[in-house]
């Protein structure tokens, strides 16, 4: 199995495709298989997310591409920007991974947001592409678990030298 603990920018060489949607993109320990179905075993650094396009430098040198799987979404197309914000607006308020593009927002496919939005007047299409989201704007510092969130109270009080 080609282990892999390195991530890389993108290179113009890659000696094996790794083929991934969005879900698995996000996972810092994962054992799957390349394009070729060769075993890898991910090992990289927590809270890394794959982009399409990124590169990972296997244990033996090998260079592998990650590319973005095809994946069930919905894309949310308005003209009218205060709408095309609103829907973005619930989608970000229910916590849901989102694509923004030029007068678009795509997200997985899901009927009950899907029937959300079309009762906010905006089109709901599906399609299939491959998923881009945004990063979020904590990109990888910000976590709702009350574990990160009281180490990081913790931390400060010991910075601090104070007690809680």
């Amino acid at each position: 199995m080609l282990l892999v603990r390195e991530r890389l920018p993108a290179q113009s060489h890659a000696d094996a495709d790794l083929v991934l949607p969005f879900e698995q993109r996000q996972k810092s320990r994962l054992r799957t298989v390349l394009a070729n179905g060769e075993e890898i075993g991910l090992f990289l650094e927590r809270g890394t997310i794959l982009r399409g396009g990124d590169c990972l430098r296997g244990d033996d040198g090998r260079i592998v591409r990650v590319v973005a799987a095809e994946e069930s979404l919905m894309e949310v197309r308005s003209a009218d920007a205060t709408a095309l914000a609103r829907a973005a607006y619930h989608l970000g308020n229910r916590h849901t991974p989102v694509e923004v593009g030029e007068n678009w927002l795509r997200f997985a496919a899901d009927s009950v947001l899907e029937e959300m939005l079309v009762g906010l007047g905006v089109a709901v299409i599906s399609m299939t592409a491959p998923f881009e989201p945004e990063p979020g704007a904590y990109a990888g510092g910000h976590h709702h678990s009350g574990e990160a969130r009281h180490s990081g109270v913790i931390h400060d009080f010991a910075a601090r030298g104070m007690t809680r």
